[in-house]
């Protein structure tokens, strides 16, 4: 059989002879591709290796930086280790100040905040970068402090503000207010709008709740400002109160002449108090008018304590008790310091030795209490401040204690109008208090969409306008919380109203003011 003619150049294989191309067995020579891509690769190569070398590697870059550390994208080892991990150590090199023993950015810190307690401050296995929540290189517009919940979700069960966030802790454990106060607000609104001819209600609290500059929250509440137009007026006075006698050797109060006779740092007032103020009625005396935190009648309750509590300790620098929480004790040495500064003012002046020895004596423990109070991470002793209570002194009997109680309960009944005496002592009144002590609240952005009676809804003010009578005492007292549930929140934070979102209200970081305070970064030198 003749064989078949090649036909367009094809030859064949195989016995049964199948065609095939001749390109095929011997394909186009591809070195100018590969020399090309070689050539490509070199220089890409090249590029990586130039830009390493100047610190500005932007080919291997995963984006951008953010406005906040643009100028740190040409210097990545700012950030970056060699095995491209970003420490938490770099980010405190520029945010935490130099020596800083308790980072405000670090997690110990987020334990301690707002509480002040110490005891919070715990090594967390649960601690995680900060690089972990503030996710960089997504472009010059991102907000890296905007933190997403499910960072937070991590460590706290809480899935969503409106489904399982708890309820505030003031509602589900029923923490009572500050109850050293005898205070009706149904009774003092309805005053206050008889006395200024008021319509609103609400005008009545804010003549009371003085806003902010900021609008934020509200400024405490100062007798001088919001109570004695009322209270303590100029025909206010003391009952007749037994005078110190050292013949009879009964409990009394020390006259004005006495103080001035007795002396020392903590009485100088009594050399500038009118005498004409009190009235001597035989071995008897009466003092009046009375001033709020009058010197006279404080002098004399000290006087009193001291004899029943003879280990005062620095209870005798402060006004009224030292009951404070623990994230307060600063009031407590800020108190004691303006007291030892106002006797060092009185006593400077004097040339006696003894009076220079006592103000040596007040210079050294203003010292210490100032250093203590100037570092802000320094635990601070409350227990200097308390009273030595349990059984009064043992050199008394028990006669003698109930005689020296009862001339305190008489001394202090113009005050126990109002406020509560304890252990010859008025009980602190906090003057503004924090009661969402984890969260943040801004009234400013409330006001516009609610009123004051909408969300403070406890106390039945509202139901008690032009009432002549407050309402009871378990509706109406200073220890209830007018404060409202979190379902009045959950009504307008939700995806289709308001922002609930975990930072709306919540901060990680505590007392972000002091990163502003620019001085803070000034002159600190590193040790040797």
């Amino acid at each position: 059989m003749a064989r078949r003619k090649k036909r367009h150049g094809k030859g064949t294989f195989s016995d049964v002879e199948l065609p095939v191309a001749k390109r095929y067995l011997r394909p186009v020579s591809r070195n100018r591709l590969l020399l090309a891509g070689g050539a490509v690769a070199l220089l890409l190569l090249a590029w990586v290796a130039v830009e390493g070398w100047l610190g500005n590697p932007r080919l291997l870059s995963n984006g951008p930086l953010s406005s906040y550390h643009a100028n740190l994208e040409d210097d990545c080892a700012a950030c970056h280790t060699q095995n491209h991990e970003v420490s938490d150590q770099a980010c405190s090199a520029c945010h935490e100040k130099y020596g800083d023993d308790l980072g405000v950015f670090t997690f110990a810190s987020h334990y301690l905040y707002r509480s002040n307690d110490f005891q919070r401050v715990v090594p967390s296995p649960d601690e995680v970068p900060c690089y972990a929540c503030h996710v960089e290189h997504q472009g010059r517009e991102a907000i890296i402090t905007r933190v997403s919940d499910a960072r937070c979700s991590n460590c706290h069960e809480i899935s969503s503000f409106n489904r399982d966030h708890p309820q505030f802790e003031f509602a589900t454990k029923a923490l009572p207010d500050d109850d050293a106060l005898a205070f009706s607000h149904t009774r003092h609104v309805n005053e206050v709008m008889k006395r200024g001819r008021l319509e609103d209600v609400e005008k009545a609290c804010l003549s009371c709740h003085h806003p902010q500059d900021d609008g934020k929250g509200f400024a405490p509440i100062a007798f001088e400002r919001h109570c004695d137009l009322c209270h303590l007026t100029t025909s206010q006075r003391t009952p007749p109160l037994p005078v110190l006698s050292a013949a009879t050797g009964a409990a009394g109060v020390e006259t004005l002449e006495a103080i001035q006779q007795r002396g020392g740092p903590a009485t100088q007032w009594a050399f500038f108090l009118n005498p004409n103020e009190f009235r001597r009625l035989g071995d008897r005396v009466v003092k009046g008018p009375l001033y709020h935190r009058d010197p006279w009648v404080l002098e004399n309750l000290r006087s009193l304590r001291r004899a029943l509590y003879p280990e005062a300790g620095l209870a005798d620098l402060l006004t009224t008790s030292p009951d404070v929480a623990l994230g307060e004790l600063h009031t407590l040495y800020r108190e004691a310091i303006a007291t030892l500064e106002q006797q060092i003012r009185g006593l400077r002046s004097r040339p006696e030795r003894e009076v220079q020895e006592e103000l040596e004596r007040l210079g050294t423990m203003l010292e210490e209490l100032e250093r203590r109070l100037d570092d802000p991470y320094a635990p601070l002793d409350e227990a200097r401040f308390l009273l030595a209570l349990g059984p009064p002194s043992s050199s008394l009997s028990a006669a003698e204690v109930e005689q020296i109680e009862s001339l305190v309960q008489t001394l202090s009944e113009p005050c126990r109008q109002c406020h509560q005496v304890e252990n010859a002592t008025i009980v602190r009144v906090r003057a503004d208090q924090r009661t969402l002590r984890r969260a943040e609240f801004n009234h400013r952005a409330h006001i516009v969409q609610r009123r004051c009676p909408d969300c403070h809804s406890e106390i039945p003010v509202v139901d008690f306008l032009g009432s002549t009578e407050p309402a009871e005492a378990a509706l109406d007292r200073a220890a209830i919380h007018n404060l409202p549930r979190i379902e009045s929140c959950q009504q307008c934070h939700n995806p289709s109203v308001a922002s609930n979102r975990c930072v709306t209200c919540h901060l990680f970081h505590p007392d972000q003011s002091r990163r502003s305070q620019l001085l803070l970064y000034i002159g600190d030198e590193p040790e040797n």
